[in-house]
This record gives C-alpha cells, sequence and structure tokens, in this order.
C-alpha cells in the first residue's frame, strides 16, 4: 500500500498549549463532539480511567492470526493478560451480564469485545452482542478490538452498529518485520505464512484505520513491544498510523513469561524495562498522543482500569441476580461523579499554577501507590501496581503503571520482593504511599527514593505538585543535590532527614 494524504486526525483538530487532543486532554480542549465520545471512555481519556469501568464480554474465541506473543487461555482466573477468559458467553449471556453488571457499577460506560479471540473472525456473535446491548441499554459506549485483518470488509456494520471506538493491533509495517511475528494468517478461506502473510495483514490494517478514519470514528492503536524484533521500528509504525487518522498510540511491552505457553515465551524473548518503553513511547510522542495508562486487560476484564472485577460476575452468579437497567439512576450517579471530577480539576489546576511559577527546567519520576479515584490511597506493602508520573513546571505527566509484587505477605515483608519493588522504581525520585512500614521505607531512602506519606488520601496531582514545589525549594536551598535517576539507576544524593 502506497502513502495516503495526511487525514485530520485528532493531533490535527486542535492543540492549545501542551495539552495536544488525546488521552491527556480535557474538557475545552477538544472539540464538543469529540469530548463527548472520550470525557468517560477509560482508555481514551487518562483522566476518566480513574473514575469510569468499563468491561469485556468474551464472545468470539475463534481468531484468524496467530501470534507468538498469544496463548488464548479458557477457564483460567490466574492470569491478567489479553486473550484470557475464565467463561466463553453467548450474545445473550452477554446481555445479561452486561445489565448485572451496569446495574451494580453505575459508572460502567464502556462495554469492549476484545476476543479472546478476534472479534470480526466471530461477526455473528460480536454484532448481534452490540446490538442486544444497544436496545437495551442505549447509553454505553460500544468499542471493538481486532487485528485488524477481515476489518475493511465490516467497516459499515460498524458504522451502522454506532460503535464508535475501535482498537487496532498494529505491530509492523514491514513484512520481513512481521514474518517474525506472525507465523501464519487465515485469509480469503486459505492460509499464508512468513512474509506474503505479514504483507496481506498490514495492507488489510492500515486499509481499515482509513476507512474508519473517513468515517470519524476514533481509532486506537495498540502496538506490542518486542526488544530485537520491532522495538525500533514501531517508530514508523507510529508515523504510519498518525497519517492516516488514528486517534491514539497505545505501545504495549511484550508479556512473555514461560508459563504463559507463547511462542515468544517458550523461546525466552524477554520484554522490555520500564525505561525502555517509556523511552520508546517519548520517541512516538508528536502528533499523535500516546496513551500511558493501559492495563492489558483480559478478554473478560469488568471494573476500573488497573482492578478487575471479573471473578464477581460469572454466569452463575449473574443469573442469580435480579437486576432492572435504571438508565436515570445511572444517569445521576455518573452526574455526581462528574461533578467531583470537575471538582478535582480545579483544585489540581491551582497546584499547578504555583508551581508554574517556579523558574525551574528539572524533571524528575515519581511513583504513586493508589486504588483509583485520583488518590493516594494504597498501602505500599498492598500494591500490586504502581503510577509513575513525569514532575516538571509544566505539570504532572503520567509515564504509566508499573505491575509490581506486594511486598506484604500476612502481616510480614518479604525482602525478596522489595527488592524487586527498588529494581521497578529505580529512575524515580520518590513514591507517594498512604502508608509505609519502616523497613521499607528506610530502604527506600538508602537507595535515593524518597517515600512520601503526608499526603495520605489526597488528591495525586495536588499533592505530586505540592511536593514538587517543595522538592525545587529544597534545591534552591542546597539542601538537596539534584540528579537524574537514568537507566543506569544513579543514585539521587539527596540529604533526606531520617525523620
Amino acid at each position: 500500500m502506497g502513502p495516503v494524504a495526511e487525514r485530520e486526525s485528532c493531533s490535527t483538530i486542535v492543540k492549545i498549549g501542551q495539552a495536544s487532543c488525546g488521552s491527556r486532554a480535557g474538557q475545552g480542549e477538544l472539540p464538543n463532539k469529540l469530548w463527548e465520545k472520550v470525557k468517560n471512555h477509560p482508555c481514551y481519556s487518562e483522566d476518566a480511567h480513574h473514575y469510569y469501568a468499563r468491561m469485556h464480554v468474551a464472545v468470539a474465541p475463534a481468531c484468524n492470526i496467530q501470534c507468538n506473543y498469544c496463548n488464548r487461555k479458557y477457564d483460567c482466573a490466574n492470569e491478567s493478560r489479553p486473550g484470557v477468559v475464565s467463561e466463553k458467553l453467548t450474545p445473550e449471556q452477554a446481555l445479561r451480564k452486561v445489565i448485572a453488571v451496569a446495574t451494580t457499577i453505575p459508572q460502567m460506560t464502556v462495554l469492549g469485545i476484545a476476543g479472546p479471540g478476534d472479534p470480526l473472525a466471530n461477526p455473528a456473535k460480536t454484532f448481534k452482542t452490540f446490538e442486544l446491548v444497544t436496545k437495551a441499554a442505549p447509553d454505553i459506549k460500544l468499542c471493538l478490538s481486532t487485528n485488524g485483518l477481515a476489518l475493511p470488509d465490516y467497516v459499515d456494520t460498524i458504522v451502522k452498529a454506532k460503535i464508535d471506538h475501535v482498537t487496532i493491533t498494529v505491530n509492523m509495517i514491514d513484512p520481513q518485520i512481521g514474518a517474525k511475528i506472525y507465523p501464519w494468517i487465515f485469509f480469503n478461506h486459505k492460509r499464508y505464512t512468513g512474509v506474503e502473510a505479514a504483507r496481506i495483514l498490514t495492507q488489510r490494517q492500515l486499509l481499515g484505520l482509513e476507512m474508519l478514519s473517513d468515517h470519524g470514528i476514533l481509532c486506537k492503536i495498540n502496538s506490542v513491544m518486542i526488544p530485537g524484533i520491532n522495538d525500533d521500528h514501531l517508530v514508523e509504525v507510529n508515523k504510519a498510523v498518525t497519517s492516516r487518522g488514528a486517534f491514539l498510540h497505545n505501545i504495549m511491552p511484550l508479556i512473555s513469561a514461560p508459563d504463559h505457553g507463547t511462542a515468544f515465551g517458550l523461546k525466552g524473548q524477554r520484554g522490555p524495562t520500564a525505561q525502555e518503553l517509556k523511552a520508546l513511547q517519548d520517541a512516538c510522542e508528536g502528533q499523535i498522543s500516546m496513551m500511558r495508562h493501559c492495563r492489558q486487560c483480559r478478554a473478560d476484564a469488568v471494573g476500573l482500569l488497573g482492578e478487575d472485577r471479573s471473578a464477581q460476575f460469572s454466569m452463575d452468579q449473574v443469573m442469580k441476580m435480579d437486576v432492572r437497567y435504571d438508565l436515570e439512576k445511572r444517569k445521576a450517579y455518573q452526574k455526581r461523579m462528574e461533578d467531583k471530577r470537575v471538582s478535582k480539576v480545579a483544585i489540581g489546576q491551582h497546584g499547578l499554577t504555583e508551581v508554574r511559577e517556579e523558574m525551574s527546567a528539572i524533571t524528575l519520576l515519581v511513583a504513586v501507590a493508589t486504588k483509583g479515584s485520583g488518590l493516594i490511597n494504597e498501602h505500599f506493602g498492598h500494591a500490586k501496581e504502581l503510577l509513575v508520573y513525569e514532575l516538571s513546571t509544566s505539570g504532572a505527566k503520567l509515564i504509566g503503571p508499573r505491575r509490581v509484587q506486594g511486598y506484604c505477605q500476612g502481616g510480614y515483608g518479604e525482602e525478596e520482593k522489595l527488592s524487586a519493588i527498588m529494581r521497578d522504581i529505580r529512575d524515580c525520585h520518590a513514591v507517594f504511599v498512604a502508608k509505609i512500614g519502616g523497613s521499607p521505607k528506610t530502604n527506600l531512602i538508602k537507595e535515593g527514593i524518597e517515600p512520601v506519606d503526608q499526603f495520605a488520601y489526597e488528591l495525586i496531582e495536588k499533592s505530586m505538585m505540592a511536593w514538587f514545589r517543595a522538592y525545587l525549594g529544597r534545591v534552591k536551598r542546597g539542601e538537596v543535590h539534584h540528579a537524574q535517576r537514568g537507566n543506569d539507576a544513579c543514585r539521587l544524593v539527596d540529604r533526606i532527614s531520617a525523620a
């Protein structure tokens, strides 16, 4: 496929100050039509993911391609990654589950179909599910994730189904690289392998993206970063999808543990480090916004990003629930939550104004332990993930979540897990927590990472910017010697008070 003229993507529609359109944009920074599509979509809006929930229904078991990083597993409750589900559903079962979840979790605003195979390799089940949900719950946004092979054939159907959000997984635009990722595809009743398979796949993906963009459908591109195979090449992928109208680019780390049974995992292909992932995301951020808050969800995920409540909604449990879809009650709940969200944003902006008065080129990373709601509300030892932010006088920028192993185990801490956590955040200057024990606090300080617990249960961005302003003051007064913490994990020479 040859080059195409650049389309009016989100980044060409609006760019105000430092905030370009995309996952970090807020109300007033996007045209109203776009804002309505993204404001309560937890994947398309970075801020919304603290407040709004999504769910996936596993109605699409078949797949038309094979990826070396994928192994679809059913009846699996112990793994949290794409392609894994505990049970497969019929469209009618999916509807029942959607109503149960939407009634129990009124901030659930998005229904996605993401597998465990490919939704467009299961078109009858996929579109029947969307049809049933649209009739029963018209306020819920519809979202579809696909590998893109069959996408051009279903664009008109997607438009008619009023699906406003489509995610396409694009890992390459060079068939030579694609041949290392995809062993085969099944297209037009025939199996293709090697470079030929990859060439067909990339042509179909880019064509489908162009067609969706022409219809005004928001497209998010997922790319899996595979060190030594497509890591450098993803910069070219970024350029290609941006020119074809993509709204958002999500570069995710390869998950390749051997016990997952994937081809890459079994042959020892490593995933990227957090620092390598950040460097690539930074290199791609420009005309298109990067999604940095992705959790690489299961195909039956339920709840806020970063939590999984799917175990509460097995079909056995759902069938016992006496639920009634109350649209007005849901709207009222979301209105109250949106009012709180707007208030929190205003508080955060006030803190940012104070920091902008400081004249400093310092940027640094910090980690935050949170359960959600935009608050510092998690104990250090209980955290399963930490959100990493980059702080500067321009504000706080989310770098992304980092999965960590819980340090506290039954009332005591495991030193090996503490060491692993400190390696995971070795490029951070501080970690914000609701509470932290004496031993981990001492060890973090020794590593030059400041444990910050004085902002427990307060707003994340307000707290970070207050701490950052104080940090800049300490630097000016000579109480702190600032040193960048990079991939070499150089220590911050910081005279932190033991108190």
